[in-house]
Protein backbone atom coordinates (compact mmCIF):
# COMPACT_ATOMS: atom_id res chain seq x y z
CA UNK A 1 0.00 0.00 0.00
CA UNK A 2 1.24 3.43 -0.98
CA UNK A 3 1.44 6.30 1.64
CA UNK A 4 2.11 8.58 -0.90
CA UNK A 5 0.29 11.85 -0.89
CA UNK A 6 -0.59 11.19 3.06
CA UNK A 7 -0.64 13.96 5.48
CA UNK A 8 0.78 12.95 8.68
CA UNK A 9 0.81 16.43 10.46
CA UNK A 10 -3.15 16.19 9.96
CA UNK A 11 -3.61 12.48 10.48
CA UNK A 12 -1.64 13.41 13.97
CA UNK A 13 -4.14 16.34 14.58
CA UNK A 14 -7.20 14.04 13.94
CA UNK A 15 -5.56 11.33 16.74
CA UNK A 16 -5.02 14.07 18.67
CA UNK A 17 -8.23 15.45 18.27
CA UNK A 18 -10.04 11.94 19.38
CA UNK A 19 -8.07 11.15 21.88
CA UNK A 20 -9.22 14.92 23.63
CA UNK A 21 -12.78 14.60 22.71
CA UNK A 22 -12.72 10.97 23.87
CA UNK A 23 -11.32 11.66 27.26
CA UNK A 24 -13.69 14.29 27.76
CA UNK A 25 -17.06 12.18 26.92
CA UNK A 26 -15.88 9.74 29.51
CA UNK A 27 -15.33 12.60 31.88
CA UNK A 28 -19.21 13.51 31.13
CA UNK A 29 -20.46 9.68 30.99
CA UNK A 30 -18.63 9.17 34.84
CA UNK A 31 -19.18 12.25 36.11
CA UNK A 32 -23.02 11.61 37.24
CA UNK A 33 -21.34 8.33 38.83
CA UNK A 34 -19.04 10.41 40.89
CA UNK A 35 -21.74 13.06 42.22
CA UNK A 36 -24.02 9.88 42.91
CA UNK A 37 -21.41 9.14 45.96
CA UNK A 38 -20.68 12.48 46.94
CA UNK A 39 -23.08 13.81 50.36
CA UNK A 40 -25.79 16.21 49.09
CA UNK A 41 -25.80 19.95 50.15
CA UNK A 42 -28.97 19.30 52.61
CA UNK A 43 -26.89 15.91 53.94
CA UNK A 44 -23.74 18.47 53.98
CA UNK A 45 -25.64 21.45 55.37
CA UNK A 46 -27.20 18.46 58.21
CA UNK A 47 -23.83 17.84 59.93
CA UNK A 48 -22.19 21.04 59.72
CA UNK A 49 -21.53 23.06 62.81
CA UNK A 50 -23.68 25.34 64.04
CA UNK A 51 -22.79 28.68 65.56
CA UNK A 52 -24.41 30.21 68.60
CA UNK A 53 -24.28 33.66 69.96
CA UNK A 54 -24.98 33.39 73.83
CA UNK A 55 -24.39 37.43 74.44
CA UNK A 56 -27.76 37.77 75.76
CA UNK A 57 -27.80 34.23 77.58
CA UNK A 58 -28.22 35.51 81.30
CA UNK A 59 -27.42 33.50 84.30
CA UNK A 60 -30.42 30.91 84.79
CA UNK A 61 -31.34 30.97 81.52
CA UNK A 62 -31.49 28.47 78.18
CA UNK A 63 -31.36 28.49 74.52
CA UNK A 64 -31.89 26.33 71.88
CA UNK A 65 -30.08 25.77 68.41
CA UNK A 66 -30.42 22.77 65.98
CA UNK A 67 -27.78 20.63 65.05
CA UNK A 68 -27.89 17.44 63.18
CA UNK A 69 -31.47 17.53 63.36
CA UNK A 70 -31.67 17.53 66.92
CA UNK A 71 -32.27 20.08 69.41
CA UNK A 72 -29.51 21.48 71.53
CA UNK A 73 -30.02 23.26 74.98
CA UNK A 74 -27.07 25.68 75.97
CA UNK A 75 -27.87 26.68 79.13
CA UNK A 76 -25.77 29.39 81.44
CA UNK A 77 -25.78 28.01 84.73
CA UNK A 78 -25.80 30.33 88.07
CA UNK A 79 -23.47 30.49 90.59
CA UNK A 80 -26.17 28.88 92.67
CA UNK A 81 -26.65 25.74 90.06
CA UNK A 82 -22.81 25.02 90.09
CA UNK A 83 -22.57 25.03 94.01
CA UNK A 84 -25.71 22.55 93.63
CA UNK A 85 -24.27 19.90 91.53
CA UNK A 86 -21.92 18.25 93.71
CA UNK A 87 -24.54 17.47 96.31
CA UNK A 88 -26.55 15.54 93.67
CA UNK A 89 -24.06 13.22 93.19
CA UNK A 90 -25.52 10.20 95.40
CA UNK A 91 -29.00 10.72 93.41
CA UNK A 92 -27.89 10.27 90.39
CA UNK A 93 -26.88 6.88 88.38
CA UNK A 94 -23.69 7.83 86.71
CA UNK A 95 -22.49 11.37 88.39
CA UNK A 96 -19.26 10.55 87.34
CA UNK A 97 -20.25 9.49 83.68
CA UNK A 98 -18.42 6.77 83.98
CA UNK A 99 -20.62 4.55 82.85
CA UNK A 100 -21.23 5.71 78.93
CA UNK A 101 -19.73 7.82 76.31
CA UNK A 102 -22.38 10.41 76.11
CA UNK A 103 -19.70 13.42 75.80
CA UNK A 104 -16.19 14.09 74.40
CA UNK A 105 -13.47 13.48 77.32
CA UNK A 106 -13.14 16.82 78.21
CA UNK A 107 -16.88 16.89 79.27
CA UNK A 108 -16.07 13.93 81.59
CA UNK A 109 -16.25 15.98 84.92
CA UNK A 110 -19.07 16.54 87.18
CA UNK A 111 -19.96 19.70 85.10
CA UNK A 112 -20.35 17.61 81.91
CA UNK A 113 -18.32 21.18 80.37
CA UNK A 114 -15.01 22.77 79.05
CA UNK A 115 -13.31 23.25 82.26
CA UNK A 116 -12.50 27.05 81.64
CA UNK A 117 -16.22 27.79 81.14
CA UNK A 118 -18.42 26.04 83.74
CA UNK A 119 -21.35 28.35 83.51
CA UNK A 120 -22.47 27.31 79.79
CA UNK A 121 -24.06 23.45 80.37
CA UNK A 122 -24.12 22.15 76.24
CA UNK A 123 -26.53 19.25 75.73
CA UNK A 124 -28.24 17.68 73.31
CA UNK A 125 -32.56 17.77 74.29
CA UNK A 126 -33.39 14.47 73.84
CA UNK A 127 -34.08 11.77 76.53
CA UNK A 128 -32.22 8.66 76.77
CA UNK A 129 -35.29 6.91 77.22
CA UNK A 130 -37.29 6.74 74.19
CA UNK A 131 -35.98 9.99 72.69
CA UNK A 132 -38.73 12.67 74.00
CA UNK A 133 -37.76 16.19 74.59
CA UNK A 134 -37.38 17.19 77.98
CA UNK A 135 -38.80 20.63 79.68
CA UNK A 136 -36.19 22.60 81.51
CA UNK A 137 -37.63 23.14 85.16
CA UNK A 138 -34.60 25.54 86.87
CA UNK A 139 -37.13 25.88 89.80
CA UNK A 140 -35.03 25.15 92.88
CA UNK A 141 -37.16 22.88 95.60
CA UNK A 142 -39.86 22.07 92.67
CA UNK A 143 -42.47 19.97 94.74
CA UNK A 144 -43.75 17.85 91.74
CA UNK A 145 -39.93 17.31 91.08
CA UNK A 146 -38.87 15.97 95.07
CA UNK A 147 -39.23 19.51 96.91
CA UNK A 148 -35.81 20.36 98.40
CA UNK A 149 -33.27 17.62 96.32
CA UNK A 150 -34.51 19.08 93.45
CA UNK A 151 -31.80 21.70 92.37
CA UNK A 152 -32.82 22.55 88.99
CA UNK A 153 -32.71 20.43 85.68
CA UNK A 154 -34.85 18.67 83.15
CA UNK A 155 -37.86 17.15 83.21
CA UNK A 156 -39.33 14.08 80.62
CA UNK A 157 -42.55 14.42 80.74
CA UNK A 158 -43.17 11.28 78.59
CA UNK A 159 -42.31 9.14 81.25
CA UNK A 160 -40.75 10.80 84.09
CA UNK A 161 -37.04 10.93 83.48
CA UNK A 162 -35.52 13.11 85.58
CA UNK A 163 -31.59 15.05 84.85
CA UNK A 164 -30.09 17.68 86.54
CA UNK A 165 -28.33 20.86 85.50
CA UNK A 166 -24.94 19.21 83.97
CA UNK A 167 -27.75 16.55 81.98
CA UNK A 168 -26.83 13.78 84.55
CA UNK A 169 -29.57 11.32 85.01
CA UNK A 170 -31.17 10.70 88.35
CA UNK A 171 -31.08 6.66 89.64
CA UNK A 172 -34.64 5.13 89.52
CA UNK A 173 -36.20 6.77 86.36
CA UNK A 174 -36.45 4.70 83.12
CA UNK A 175 -34.03 6.78 81.31
CA UNK A 176 -30.39 4.66 81.78
CA UNK A 177 -28.06 7.39 80.83
CA UNK A 178 -26.80 11.01 80.78
CA UNK A 179 -27.96 13.42 78.32
CA UNK A 180 -25.55 13.77 75.49
CA UNK A 181 -23.13 15.80 75.39
CA UNK A 182 -22.31 17.12 71.89
CA UNK A 183 -18.57 17.85 70.86
CA UNK A 184 -18.41 22.20 70.83
CA UNK A 185 -15.70 24.91 71.59
CA UNK A 186 -16.02 28.31 71.88
CA UNK A 187 -14.97 30.83 69.34
CA UNK A 188 -15.53 33.60 71.56
CA UNK A 189 -16.76 34.80 74.78
CA UNK A 190 -20.05 35.30 73.19
CA UNK A 191 -19.97 32.23 70.32
CA UNK A 192 -20.24 28.65 70.51
CA UNK A 193 -19.76 25.79 67.99
CA UNK A 194 -21.88 23.42 68.22
CA UNK A 195 -20.24 20.36 66.04
CA UNK A 196 -17.43 20.72 66.21
CA UNK A 197 -14.14 21.41 68.87
CA UNK A 198 -11.29 21.55 66.71
CA UNK A 199 -10.22 17.86 67.24
CA UNK A 200 -9.76 18.12 71.13
CA UNK A 201 -9.81 14.79 72.47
Amino acid sequence: MSTEGVDKGRRRFLTAATSVVGAVGAGYAITPFVMSMMPSARAQAAGAPVEADVSKLEPGQMMTVEWRGKPVWIVRRTEQNLQDLPSLDELLLDPTSDGSNQQPEYAKNPFRTREDRKDYAVLVGICTHLGCSPTYRPDIGAADLGGAEWKGGFFCPCHGSKFDLAGRVFSGVPAPKNLEVPPYMFLSETRILVGDDGGAA
